[in-house]
């Protein structure tokens, strides 16, 4: 599981850990049953205090997103669709609010946002591509 955290985004890091972990149960990147890396392990890795680790992780569990058993890792918990259903609303509405944001300080009209938001929807991805649509088609 690719967790990153960067401490001078303004969001707690808790709360980083917190949304990464549901985004990747929302996007089917780790399922149900799965084991989390344990407190000591994920904080070590990211070189954070165990305390941040065991809080995001607790939140999780009071969240329903994650399952402790005693003496035994953490674990994905079985969500039911409706559950899914809300994390991966949950989690486009965290993300679009830092668009809707962004197009409110850019001075973007609404509609000429939801336009390109459409575009972008209906376009095949690519990832070795990063250009403006309408730098593409120079």
């Amino acid at each position: 599981m690719l967790i990153a955290v960067d401490p001078q985004s303004g969001v707690p890091v808790y709360r980083q850990l917190m949304d990464q972990i549901k985004f990747h149960v929302a996007s089917g990147l780790v399922a149900p049953g799965d084991e989390l890396p344990s407190t000591r392990a994920l904080s070590s890795e990211l070189g954070l205090n165990p305390m941040t680790v065991s809080k995001a992780y607790s939140y999780l569990e009071k969240e329903g997103v994650v399952e402790r058993r005693p003496g035994r890792p953490l674990i994905v918990a079985a969500l039911g669709s409706a559950k899914l259903e809300e994390q991966k609303r949950e989690t486009l509405i965290r993300s679009l609010a830092k668009i809707a944001t962004m197009v409110k300080q850019l001075g973007v009209d609404p509609d000429e946002a939801l336009k390109i938001l459409s575009r972008l929807l209906h376009e095949e991805p690519s990832h070795t591509d990063q250009r403006h649509p309408e730098e593409k088609k120079q």
